[in-house]
């Protein structure tokens, strides 16, 4: 698998659940990895078969001023879901992080893994697993 990062995103944003994180933006600090089968960029050299970092950059930045999320844990929920849906990645790790949140603590923060959903079994599958009932003597009752 093929990793494609970006460490050490900076932005802004309000998020939290107490009051006084709810009226101005905070920063965050985001480091993403998508994992990919073996790019095809390794052979192509064409950004298109790849994941574009500095498109995934952009995303982030938009997601930081239209999100509604309170919690960091939402938050990271919610670039998995992009990197898995919009970008094509097959597992991903987010970490997010609130740097300076209490003033006896470098930093607090959530770390999330996901992998993209199997696919569901194509007709040739589908059709493989029926012979192979078939040939073990298991044949499906005619209703």
């Amino acid at each position: 698998m093929d990793l494609i990062f970006i460490e050490g995103f900076r932005g802004e944003t309000v998020i939290g659940i107490h009051e006084s994180e709810l009226h101005r933006a905070q920063p965050l600090l985001i480091d993403v990895h998508a994992g990919v089968p073996r790019a095809r960029a390794c052979d192509t050299d064409r950004i298109a078969d790849t994941i574009d970092y500095g498109v995934v950059r952009e995303r982030l930045q938009r997601l930081l001023v239209e999100h509604r999320l309170q919690l960091l844990e939402a938050f990271a929920e919610a670039i998995a879901d992009i990197l898995i849906h919009e970008f094509g990645a097959s597992w991903v790790r987010v970490k997010v992080v609130k740097p300076r949140k209490f003033d006896d603590v470098q930093s607090v923060g959530v770390q999330i893994e996901r992998h993209a959903p199997a696919h569901p079994l194509s007709k040739s599958a589908h059709g493989a697993t029926v012979l192979k009932f078939l040939a073990s003597g298991m044949v499906p009752a005619k209703h």
